[in-house]
Order: structure tokens, then sequence, then C-alpha cells
């Protein structure tokens, strides 16, 4: 995994899939998100890495438009989002984005079999986004 941070964009393919997402056509985005995460939910008995890192992507960009999301910063995150950019999101992302988010965390999945010994240090990066989207779905 060409990893360099425990951010949601600090690999390779955060930072492809975020390249994705802002060339999408604005009205097309929301449906990249929701295609990231179904596909991950959906992937046979093992989560690939490569959707792994694109789920903890999703869902950071999900819970950076929700109320008491961080805004993204992180030069990887899609130019169109840091840049002061939106989009609408259906009310069913934030849900969606958590169950994604325990498969990409889960025993069958790459992403976390990858990270070893740094496991608890991944996980306690997506823990604010966690929290933005279980509030959103109080």
């Amino acid at each position: 995994m060409g990893a360099w941070g425990f951010g949601p964009f600090d690999n390779d393919d955060a930072a492809d899939w975020s390249g994705d997402l802002h060339e999408a056509a604005p009205g097309e985005r929301a449906g990249l998100l929701r295609k990231t995460l179904e596909e991950a939910l959906h992937e046979g008995e093992y989560l690939e890495q490569d959707s792994g890192s694109q789920v903890v992507a999703a869902a950071a960009v999900i819970a950076s438009l929700l109320p008491g999301g961080t805004a993204l910063i992180n030069s990887y995150a899609a130019d169109s989002l840091t840049e002061g950019g939106t989009l609408d999101l259906p009310g069913d992302l934030p849900a969606l984005a958590l169950r994604a988010l325990d498969r990409v965390a889960g025993d069958d999945s790459e992403w976390a079999e990858q990270w070893e010994d740094g496991l608890p240090k991944a996980l306690a990066a997506l823990q604010p986004i966690r929290e933005v989207l279980e509030a959103a779905t109080a």
C-alpha cells in the first residue's frame, strides 16, 4: 500500500479516487460517493485494500459536508471540495458510510490487515469521521 500517513487521503488509492471525484460532473459526485460505499459493502467475503481506502476517503468527504464536519484541507482531497465547493448529499449517505467503514475496519478487510501494528492509530484517525456520521444519523 502506498501510504504516507493515517489520514483519509494519505494513500495512493484514496488520492486517485479523490481525483476521480474532482473530475466528475457536479451532479454525478453524490452518485460516485454512493457507488464507492455500496461496492465495498457488496464486494464478496474479503474487502480489497483499494476499496477500503476509497471508502475511508468517501466517508471523510461525506463527513466534511455535514454539520460538525471538518473542512477538507488535505492536498490530496478533491480540489472541487477543498476550494469551497459543496454537493447535495442524499440523507441516507451518512448511514451507508458508517456501514462501509465497519466493513473496512472488520476482520475480512485487507485495509485493516495492511496496518498490522498501526491499526489502533488508523482506527483512531477514523474516529472523528465516525462521530460526525453518527451524529447525522441520530
